[in-house]
């Protein structure tokens, strides 16, 4: 994989285990700052286990490897301090937190963060402010944020609401996990241009979908295939365009052929 010492964040040899089981064989791959990586891979290839395990959730163990953002080592971090560090990880399917008003949630989420940028915290006046705005420009409604989160929401709402904890709390790469879907065309839309400003302003992105409209609108820096715990290949938005066309499998043995024959 490409490799470059400025990159933002820098993956070398990752293995992870999921119980007896392990998921992630090696992965290597580096994301500079801005850049735009789209992760694309069969069911059960890792894809959902590499966002994972970089977020520090238990249930995936780390057994080797490395992980750095913007130099700072993940792996011997807490969840929470993963996040302070600027890492952004979102949930294929984000849960209920019943009793929890989301407002609070991602206000004290913020600022938190703000605490670990050397930041002065929001108060409940300049984030409502701030969060409605956000929230409008996602098409979310503004009663979305006094209800508990994600407590009876659909599951583009959902999806939507990550957009917003994505959107104020600004972090330095985000990993989003098939945000698509079940995300309506105006959802999509919503997502795309979001992604699109949050370049602008230095964020880098992993995002795992296998929706083409999507990733074509998105203008990805590059394409990784994601097979049986490796990335096995790289490319531009011609490979998507070819594994959208031929499907996962086909597309592998015809990349192996090409190897053999090469």
């Amino acid at each position: 994989m490409m490799s470059t010492h400025s990159a933002l964040l820098q993956v070398r040899d990752l293995r992870v285990d999921i119980g007896e089981r392990t998921v992630l064989q090696s992965v290597t791959m580096d994301v500079p700052k801005g850049e735009l990586v789209v992760l694309m891979g069969a069911n059960g290839s890792g894809k959902s286990t590499l966002g994972m395990a970089l977020a520090g959730h238990p249930s995936y163990h780390v057994a080797s490897g490395q992980a750095l953002l913007g130099g700072t080592d993940l792996i011997p971090l807490e969840a929470h301090e993963r996040a302070r560090a600027g890492l952004f990880v979102s949930f294929q399917a984000p849960p209920d937190v019943p009793g929890v008003k989301n407002n609070l949630f991602i206000r004290t989420a913020i600022n938190a963060v703000r605490q670990a940028r050397g930041e002065d915290p929001q108060d409940a006046f300049d984030f409502l402010s701030g969060a409605k705005a956000a929230a409008k420009e996602l098409g979310l409604p503004a009663t979305m944020l006094s209800r508990p989160v994600n407590e009876g929401f659909s599951g583009g709402e959902r999806k939507r609401n990550e957009l917003l904890q994505l959107s104020l709390m600004k972090p330095k790469l985000a990993m989003l996990d098939e945000i698509d879907s079940g995300m309506d065309v105006d959802g999509v839309r919503a997502v795309v241009k979001l992604v699109e400003r949050m370049r602008g302003e230095g964020t880098a992105f992993i995002i795992v979908s296998h929706y083409l409209q999507m990733i074509e609108s998105l203008q990805p820096d590059r394409v990784l295939r994601l097979d049986a715990g490796r990335i096995v290949e790289e490319g531009d938005i011609e490979l998507a365009r070819g594994i959208a066309r031929t499907g996962f499998k086909q597309h592998a043995a015809a990349a192996a052929a090409a190897t053999v024959g090469a």
